[in-house]
């Protein structure tokens, strides 16, 4: 199954049925007045969050949901029949936001949450709504209302506990297929994560879910790379655990590698940057113990004297100290949790998503406007492909 989160549909509820106009016609009974019913409603549009769906890739093939039409009023004081309304199922953790300028309409948290997204028009009045004691044959009947139309953009922000950040080839996908049941794409090179991976941890009776998001790279906040697409998907992170390559490959500093994933995520959001810290040294088993000495001292000296960033030693591959942290983790998550609270946090308002930009502040008084109708003097989101 491919793995979609970000689309673009077009929501188009149903139009109210008409009013009847009709008039009682029945043997023996004279002047009998009017009976035209009213139509009926329309059908609304309501996403509905459902546990189950990761992806929002059912809506690769239905980008277009139109809801059906109530039916029209009929005599004998007969309502035309509502029509039902149109569910679509959404992933939790999805956020609707309106195309025209970003604001954000919903955020489903829960599953089994609902949103009507386009309200059914109603149904129009029958002649016999309006017939008074001096207009006894009224032959107005009032048409149905139309539906709402609306263009939406849908964004799948994944909820999880912990996330995984770090360079290309950290040991992220391993240590997700170490602690969990998860099976990502693993090889000795950097990129074979390319989407995003959840897995569920258990540690005693209490469990945790962990995402897995492809590798940062030095300007990803330019586009370098996979650049920040990813990024959204922890972003409800109780907190981030940020892995770095006891002794990379390339020769690099590790130190210098933790500090700058670090500025690539103070560039994306500086909210997400604040979020609690936890730094895994990944691939101890090629390392000797002096290295390792040599790798906490560095990293706790550049920490400062009263940080609470714990800093954990292990080895995916040979399973050294994965046990101990999967218990710690654990704990940590349950008191981060406690801390921010039982709900699962919103989404952050700064942060840029794949599609388009953040709101930009347009100039009130441009002569070029004169007295437009059409200019609101207030924001524009420019969405971008």
């Amino acid at each position: 199954m491919r793995f979609l989160d970000e689309v673009k549909i077009y929501v188009r509820s149903g139009d109210g049925g008409n009013g009847a106009v009709s008039f009682r016609r029945e043997k023996y009974i004279p002047l009998g007045g009017p009976d035209g019913g009213d139509g009926g409603r329309g059908g609304d549009v309501v996403l509905v969050a459902d546990s189950h769906l990761n992806t929002l890739i059912d809506f690769r093939y239905t980008q277009h949901l139109k809801a059906k039409r109530g039916m029209h009023g009929m005599g004998k004081d007969r309502t035309g029949r509502s029509a039902d309304p149109l569910e679509m199922k959404v992933p939790v953790g999805t956020l609707v936001r309106d195309d025209a300028d970003g604001g954000v309409l919903f955020d489903f948290t829960k599953s089994g949450q609902r949103f009507v997204v386009a309200k059914g028009g109603d149904g129009g009045h029958g002649n016999s709504r309006f017939k008074t004691s001096t207009n006894r044959a009224p032959r107005r009947a009032d048409p149905g209302f139309e539906g709402e139309e609306v263009w939406l953009r849908l964004e799948l922000k994944i909820l999880a506990d912990v996330g995984l950040v770090g360079l290309p080839n950290a040991g992220k996908s391993t240590l997700i297929s170490t602690i969990s049941a998860a099976k990502p794409k693993i090889a000795d090179y950097p990129f074979t994560t390319l989407v995003p991976n959840l897995g569920v941890v258990q540690s005693g009776y209490f469990s945790y879910v962990v995402a897995d998001i492809p590798g940062l790279v030095e300007g990803a906040s330019e586009g370098h790379g996979l650049g920040h697409m990813f990024l959204k998907h922890v972003e409800r992170c109780a907190l981030l655990a940020h892995l770095v390559e006891i002794s990379p490959s390339d020769e690099s500093d590790p130190i210098e590698n933790y500090r700058m994933i670090e500025a690539e995520l103070k560039a994306y959001s500086p909210a997400l940057a604040a979020k609690p810290r936890w730094i895994i040294i990944s691939k101890c088993d090629v390392a000797d113990q002096k290295l390792r000495d040599k790798i906490l001292q560095d990293f706790k000296k550049m920490l400062d004297d009263d940080s609470t960033t714990p800093v954990t030693i292990l080895s995916s591959a040979t399973s050294e100290g994965v046990k101990d942290f999967i218990n710690q983790l654990g704990d940590r998550v349950r008191e981060e949790r406690s801390l921010q609270s039982a709900e699962p946090p919103e989404s952050l308002d700064d942060a840029p998503t794949k599609a388009g930009k953040k709101t930009q502040e347009i100039e009130p008084a441009d002569p070029q406007y004169g007295d437009d109708e059409d200019y609101d003097g207030g924001t524009e989101c420019v969405w971008v492909p």
